[in-house]
């Protein structure tokens, strides 16, 4: 009533209460088409089929959402960026790039990640797990990526160009590195003297001067070097035998 001091409170009305439940985890639901949609979990079925590709799914949703491939279509986007995404699973992994969060702890040595896929690939470094090989030699990989790039060693494909000279290259950090000689770049510097490098191999080899370290040795003579290049031209030195 007005004036006479009193709150009214109207008590929200509870939701709606979840009678149906799964014998196999106890999880219940509201209805008992949702229930039956989640038997399918357990038993394995799959009656969703895309009419694109023939994939089943368990569920209508999951094959919504996988349609989307299809489709093109990408209903949920960034608010920082403007990527679009086709779940919203997939848009919040993508928002931790801008908030920074790292939520995937590995136990091993305590590195964090973004997603549980790239925990998941590094946690393949303490295992040894390399899942992907390669069917022309036999070579494993951790990544799939890495699979892809190795594999083009047999196919000579070299998708990087560079774009002064026209030199192709099987990676993109190799045509990162070659571009370092036309801008003249060079980031690795060696602490003892100075001197500075376009590539971290060109500054191993030169810190051996400093060490005196000779890895490669000659089997006819002993003599040691420090680089396989010197010692390939010192083999010139030993007259081949005659077959």
């Amino acid at each position: 009533m007005a004036g006479s001091g009193k709150t009214t409170f109207v008590q929200k009305p509870k939701g709606r209460e979840r009678r149906h439940s799964c014998q196999q985890c106890h999880k219940s639901f509201t209805t008992s088409g949702t229930l039956k949609s989640h038997l399918h979990i357990h038993t394995g079925e799959k009656p969703y089929s895309c009419e694109e590709c023939g994939k089943t799914f368990t569920q209508s949703g999951a094959l919504q959402t996988h349609q989307r491939i299809h489709t093109g279509e990408k209903p949920y986007s960034c608010e920082e960026c403007g990527n679009m995404f086709t779940t919203s699973g997939a848009l919040k992994t993508h928002q931790h790039i801008h908030t920074g969060e790292k939520p995937y702890c590995c136990k091993e040595c305590g590195n964090m990640f973004t997603t549980s896929g790239a925990l998941k690939t590094h946690q393949r470094i303490h295992t040894g797990e390399k899942p992907y090989s390669c069917e022309e030699c036999g070579k494993t990989f951790t990544t799939s990526s890495n699979l892809k790039k190795h594999q083009r060693i047999h196919t000579g494909e070299k998708p990087y160009i560079c774009e002064k000279c026209g030199k192709t290259f099987i990676r993109s950090e190799a045509l990162k590195i070659h571009h370092r000689i036309h801008t003249g770049e060079k980031p690795y510097w060696c602490e003892d003297c100075g001197k500075m490098f376009k590539t971290s191999g060109e500054l191993k080899i030169h810190y051996r001067f400093h060490t005196g370290e000779k890895p490669y040795w000659c089997e006819e003579c002993g003599n040691t070097f420090t680089t396989s290049s010197a010692l390939k031209s010192h083999l010139r030195v030993h007259p081949r035998e005659k077959p």
